[in-house]
């Protein structure tokens, strides 16, 4: 099968999905949208984006996969080939939308993330995470971890793995959190802010912490959470996507409605030396069994345009 996948931002997770979609017999061929993130792109950027994808002959795949719902208008464009939308989360719960939702109605299957997007998207699709890779992330001695980056072993280390200045990460309550969690602790703790690291080097982060902590306002299925349980790091969490389900079974871990809950759940997790198992508790997200539930989706797409 060849599939002409779409793309705003060539992130890691993503490559991991067309590397994963290879192995299983899928010929993947990608175009970006040109003039960097999301945050920063004109709107010339995706005017631009829209010649580009359609001088890539669409008609000659089997398929065109969008992924993220700013791609979406650019895959219907053409009319001769099935689209598969994939919406990662912000594409529903933010600015646009109302343009992932008109664009859903139009293609001929939808991917989400989580449940929780599903029920906001009203519409019949699957729900198919974003996998974690499981050789990349998986647990080493926190401790070796620790010495790796020069980290104080004489202190906590909460991680904060996102960009501080994204308004929906919701990085001023992390700090509140902490702040409140330093206050009933005697050994201190320290919150890392981590972004912008080569993603090959995020494990170590992961394992050397000893707990994440997520305060976004929305998410979808955040990578973050699941790459922190595959290495046996607990999560700390606000109510929000499917994290409620990706730490069930995982130990020193909570879901969490307000910052008494939040604060409270983290100096538990830090006081406890119980084991985390989160590793066990999103095998079910591997790679593989993605790209297999993927592939599935392509060919129902297919056949319902042949239908």
């Amino acid at each position: 099968m060849d599939v002409l996948q779409l793309v705003t931002t060539r992130r890691p997770f993503f490559h991991k999905q067309i590397e994963a979609l290879e192995r299983h017999g899928i010929n993947c061929t990608v175009l970006e949208v040109p003039g960097g993130d999301e945050a920063t792109r004109s709107p010339m950027a995706y005017l631009r984006f829209y010649t580009e994808s359609l001088s890539a002959s669409p008609w000659q795949y089997d398929l065109v996969h969008a992924n993220y719902g700013l791609t979406a208008p650019m895959a219907l464009a053409q009319p001769t080939r099935p689209v598969v939308l994939s919406l990662w989360g912000s594409d529903i719960f933010g600015q646009y939308d109302w343009l992932s939702r008109q664009c859903a109605t139009l293609a001929d299957e939808v991917v989400v993330m989580s449940t929780a997007m599903a029920g906001a998207l009203g519409k019949a699709c699957h729900v198919i995470p974003h996998a974690v890779d499981f050789e990349q992330f998986e647990p080493v001695p926190t401790e070796i971890a620790k010495e790796t980056l020069g980290w104080d072993d004489g202190r906590h280390h909460v991680l904060f793995p996102y960009d501080p200045d994204r308004a929906e990460k919701d990085h001023p309550r992390a700090v509140r959190v902490i702040d409140a969690v330093n206050e009933r602790l005697d050994t201190p703790v320290s919150l890392e802010v981590v972004h912008g690291v080569a993603h090959d080097r995020v494990p170590t982060y992961m394992n050397a912490a000893d707990a994440l902590i997520l305060t976004s306002t929305h998410e979808g299925s955040p990578n973050a959470v699941k790459e922190a349980l595959a290495c046996n790091t607990p999560v700390v969490s606000v109510d929000v996507g499917d994290v409620a389900s990706l730490i069930d079974g995982a130990a020193r871990s909570a879901v969490c409605a307000d910052d008494e809950e939040l604060t409270a759940a983290l100096t538990a997790t830090l006081q406890s030396s119980e084991a985390v198992h989160g590793r066990a508790a999103v095998e079910p997200l591997r790679l593989d069994r993605m790209a297999e539930r993927l592939t599935a989706v392509y060919r129902s797409a297919i056949d319902r345009r042949c239908a």
